[in-house]
């Protein structure tokens, strides 16, 4: 089976999340895609970050009914900082019988270069590379006819989907948003949205 993961601490997981699950699902060689939830360093503690078991309990209460998409607690049994090059050896030892590939945008991409062994991981593992929303500085240079580098570009491993739809939300801006008593329900599944309220996530 051809797995794609996809690593995130998902704080929490929002629908732009999921269309580029869905996407890599359809869109690509995946038989399916793992949504890898990041445990919390311990040494980088962030008030705003939920405790690991709720956010992997949106991210299941997400997908729950999507048989392509998986949640994976990998991470939180693995030595902390987790290294992408540590999961990756850990589950190709432990699923032979599959080939993983890395999903990331390019904004992760740009600076992959700093990764942990990230050239073990690039001659080894294919990465889907979707993009994202540009700043205003590049949006500007490219109606000036500027050309935006993209890194890696040239590798035979690093596959830019760039027809893939991005949306120009984020976690922190949902979070930000019901801190301020903002409605932001349909930026989440329903699912999502109702473990939020309930539980009185993010909010001051």
């Amino acid at each position: 089976m051809k797995v794609g993961l996809y690593f995130g601490t998902f704080n929490p997981i929002h629908v732009g999340h999921l269309i580029i699950a869905n996407y890599m699902t359809e869109h690509s060689n995946l038989d399916q895609v793992w949504i890898i939830v990041s445990p919390q360093n311990p040494l980088k503690e962030k008030k705003t970050l939920l405790a690991d078991y709720h956010r992997l309990a949106l991210v299941r209460a997400a997908i729950e009914d999507d048989p392509k998409l998986i949640v994976s607690d990998i991470e939180f049994n693995l030595p902390i900082p987790s290294y992408t090059s540590t999961t990756l050896t850990y589950l190709k030892e432990k699923h032979p019988e599959h080939t993983f590939s890395l999903i990331m945008g390019e904004d992760n991409l740009r600076t992959f270069h700093k990764w942990f062994n990230y050239e073990l991981i690039l001659n080894n593992h294919t990465i889907l590379v979707y993009p994202r929303v540009l700043t205003i500085q590049e949006e500007a240079t490219q109606k000036e006819g500027g050309i935006i580098e993209k890194a890696f570009a040239d590798h035979e491993n690093v596959v830019f989907c760039d027809d893939a739809p991005v949306m120009k939300v984020s976690s922190s801006f949902i979070r930000n948003s019901i801190a301020e008593g903002k409605d932001v329900r349909y930026l989440l599944t329903e699912p999502v949205y109702k473990y939020v309220e309930e539980m009185h996530f993010y909010e001051t």
